[in-house]
């Protein structure tokens, strides 16, 4: 596939904060015509890029860099449309947010783009109120009871799922006032939200579904063809599911 759209490999490179700049820069001599950008590098691969999307300036972030011929840098948020294409189809006019840092100002962004109406809670009240000042959105102390869409953007439960329920201001029962609930922590056999949202008969959207929207988008930027997304999704669930648990902001 990847040999198909002129794409020799696709290589992790751990890079240490303070090495990230000249990391990026020497990419383009090295051969590289793009790379997706995990945490912690987020903030620093939008600063250091010549061009960024409105989205990826309004998120703040960036986690896919276009590596261009002429030595350019053009930075692109694919977590917000990612989010928005794992989800298309599904009613989304009201959704609750789960947390305050990265991924859930990318996701914020992206469905008060969409238009929809959107509380947020996270463990730091203050973190979720200037999140919610600066993205028009409405912070909340206790989650509404429905909702079109409830996305989980914290790390509960990828070290310990059993602390899921106790560390989050909800219980099962609560999430069938949810109709969609998306985790972007993912796990061999699913998480405890996810499997207590599948078993209350809503609609369930994991962590890995958003990883793999976000891999289809990368893809079109770099090689400018479309992405074969259900090969995409079938080799990324036989190698992924195998090892450890993670979150789709990692």
């Amino acid at each position: 596939m990847m040999q198909a759209a002129g794409l020799s490999r696709y290589q992790l490179l751990p890079v240490p904060p303070e090495r990230f700049d000249e990391t990026v820069r020497a990419l383009a001599g090295a051969g590289f015509r793009g790379a997706n950008v995990t945490i912690p590098h987020k903030e620093a691969a939008l600063a250091l890029a010549d061009e960024a999307t409105e989205a990826a300036r309004a998120i703040g972030a960036a986690n896919t860099l276009e590596l261009r011929e002429d030595g350019t840098i053009r930075a692109s948020n694919t977590d917000a449309p990612g989010l928005l294409a794992a989800t298309e189809g599904r009613p989304r006019a009201t959704a609750v947010v789960l947390g305050a840092g990265g991924s859930a100002r990318a996701v914020v962004w992206a469905l008060r783009s969409a238009g929809a109406e959107v509380a947020i809670w996270n463990r730091s009240a203050d973190r979720a109120r200037q999140l919610a000042r600066e993205l028009e959105a409405t912070a909340v102390d206790d989650l509404p009871e429905f909702a079109d869409l409830l996305v989980n953007c914290t790390a509960v439960g990828l070290s310990d799922p059993s602390t899921t329920f106790s560390s989050l201001p909800l219980n099962p029962d609560d999430l069938s006032g949810y109709a969609t609930v998306v985790d972007l922590v993912y796990r061999p056999g699913g998480t405890p939200l996810i499997d207590a949202a599948g078993a209350a008969g809503g609609v369930t959207v994991d962590g890995l579904e958003i990883l793999v929207q976000q891999g289809a988008l990368s893809f079109t930027t770099w090689t400018g063809r479309e992405a074969p997304v259900a090969a995409m999704r079938r080799a990324v669930r036989d190698t992924t599911l195998h090892g450890p648990d993670r979150h789709s902001d990692r």
